[in-house]
């Protein structure tokens, strides 16, 4: 088949999606109310709580949910072929993660913008809520341990890359002096700052930055990692408006710019998909692709990262109840969108299928290097430019968004901190800067705790999936709970809820055995935790749902 008809299908569906399906959540399902003050109004603080154009939160929201992941996940999940991938990816964006994403930022924004996590004790109970937060803490020390490791190799392997990914700190640094503090228009801030960001690209590729083999006894990738968690430490306190937000905002115009040139490029080029529809040749010791499809492919379709990022710092910041369908429901199509032009380089920026089975020769195999290898050719084909230019913008691409996501992830874990020291009332852990030396304490001591390399999260990453969309199930447990207590509909919220639930606790089930099986005791203990977690969550939530039933009845009886 031709990759030009599945990007004609995907947009045509996500057009509908958001046009037709969000208004109708937006009116009948959370009622949106145009006079409702948001917190970032009622506790403003110009720190975390700013009320924010709704473009600029898009692209904070849009750029922290959507990391590497949605490139990593669909680009492993083709070796089934690129049939269920693409299907799960379209009907996800649009009946599951369009909900989840904008009902967390609903139901946190107007909860004075509590996370999910704490947002559970007022909803399901206080039992509840501590073991959310135990899970919400283990699924951002993976995303901020293991995302620290990806960025890293790709500013090793891709030095050409270095300049531009570093030098988006500081047009973002530029931007949000010009509209905050100099009340300059957005658009002329952001036309430059595009310009300027890919004339980092062409400077990078003049001017390739390698660190030395060794210093202090550290390897090129371990100072690396070292680098960017400072770097994230310091964003993560810094007011929102200073870098996070301008630097989001930058990226999400960057990310739609390179979208454009990958759908750009497949049309004019038209390349054939090399690789099957279905898959039937798997190499050995590939799962089945009912559940771990479901797992594989989370950012893209949908993720409990996402509502972690929508109730930690979107609702903190966002201006009218209005604009949540857009930030909310329209940052998941725009994931979709990459997880589409993943699953097209992946399976289209290839000669053959021999060329393709060359990669695909494992499972786990693809993933970024298959994105950029893949997207590189389909963009030099369609574009006519080099084929090194090409790698180095996808590069480029791929490591700005994770390391938007590592920003927002540290600053979310610096929130649980926070909210662990209210619960618990330790007054230190309140305190913004120590709450941030104990986020980053713990990251760095997973990262490191395995040995130098600082590698260690990789350790417990084969549970990142897993543990993920049970937390988009919990978070949508949540919401319909919220919903009953309103009286209304909770259908379109309980069919995702169901599904995520079943197919997580199946997929721990069957990740249980392996681990049992390798004699991984580590990953074996972590995967009990989160299991356990999940079943008393959800029998929280079950009950919850039963008490509101009855009420319902009961009140119809009177």
């Amino acid at each position: 088949m031709n990759a030009t008809i599945l990007i004609i299908i995907a947009l045509a569906a996500f057009a509908a999606g958001y046009y037709f399906y969000s208004r109708f959540i937006a009116e009948r399902i959370y009622a949106l109310d145009p006079n409702f003050k948001t917190p970032a109004h009622t506790m403003r603080d110009g720190v975390d709580y700013v009320p924010t154009d709704k473009f600029v939160l898009w692209g904070h929201h849009f750029t922290s949910v959507a990391g590497a992941a949605p490139i990593v996940g669909p680009a492993i999940a083709v070796i089934w072929g690129w049939g269920p991938a693409f299907v799960w990816v379209v009907l996800g964006t649009i009946f599951f993660a369009g909900v989840h994403d904008f009902g967390a930022l609903w139901a946190s924004a107007r909860n004075r913008g509590l996370s999910i996590g704490a947002l559970t004790a007022n909803v399901l109970g206080p039992r509840a809520r501590n073991i959310f937060m135990m899970v919400i803490f283990l699924l951002l020390l993976m995303v901020n341990a293991v995302f620290a490791v990806v960025i890293a190799g790709l500013l090793v392997n891709f030095p050409t890359a270095v300049i531009p990914i570093w030098g988006a700190i500081g047009v973002a640094l530029v931007i949000g002096q010009l509209i905050y503090r100099h009340k300059v228009g957005l658009l002329w801030p952001s036309v430059i700052g595009v310009i300027v960001l890919y004339a980092l690209v062409f400077v990078g590729q003049a001017v390739p930055i390698v660190l030395p083999e060794s210093f202090l006894g550290m390897a090129p990738t371990t100072q690396w990692i070292l680098y960017l968690f400072i770097y994230a430490g310091i964003a993560s306190i810094l007011p929102v408006w200073v870098l996070l937000q301008p630097r989001d905002y930058i990226n999400g115009l960057q990310l739609f710019v390179g979208l454009l040139l990958l759908y750009g490029a497949t049309f004019i080029a038209g390349p054939n998909i090399v690789a099957p529809m279905f898959n039937s040749d798997v190499p050995a010791g590939t799962p089945s692709f009912i559940p771990l499809l479901f797992v594989t492919i989370a950012c893209g379709a949908v993720s409990g990262f996402h509502g972690l990022v929508a109730s930690g710092t979107s609702s903190k910041q966002v201006d009218k109840e209005t604009d949540e369908r857009f930030v909310g429901y329209f940052g998941a199509v725009g994931e979709g969108m990459l997880a589409v032009a993943a699953i097209i380089c992946a399976t289209a920026g290839f000669a053959s299928l021999e060329d393709w089975q060359g990669i695909y020769s494992q499972f786990s195999a693809g993933g970024v290097n298959a994105f950029v290898e893949g997207g590189a050719n389909i963009v030099s084909a369609g574009l006519g430019l080099g084929v090194g230019i090409s790698a180095t913008i996808l590069t480029v691409m791929a490591a700005l968004f994770a390391g938007t996501t590592m920003d927002t992830g540290l600053r979310l874990q610096r929130y649980v901190v926070q909210e662990v020291g209210e619960i618990t009332g330790i007054g230190a852990l309140k305190n913004g800067t120590i709450a941030t030396f104990v986020a980053l304490a713990c990251c760095l001591a997973l990262a490191f705790g395995a040995g130098t390399g600082g590698a260690g999260g990789m350790l417990i990453w084969p549970l990142f999936g897993t543990t993920n969309q049970l937390l988009a199930g919990l978070t949508l447990c949540v919401i319909t709970v919220m919903l009953m207590r309103l009286r209304r509909p909770v259908i379109y919220v309980a069919v995702p809820l169901v599904f995520l639930l079943v197919m997580s606790i199946i997929a721990l089930f069957i990740q249980l055995g392996s681990f049992i099986g390798n004699g991984d005791w580590l990953l074996v203990t972590l995967n009990l935790v989160v299991l356990a977690a999940a079943l008393i969550v959800a029998f929280e939530a079950f009950m919850a749902m039963r008490r509101e039933r009855e009420a319902i009845a009961t009140q119809a009886a009177e």
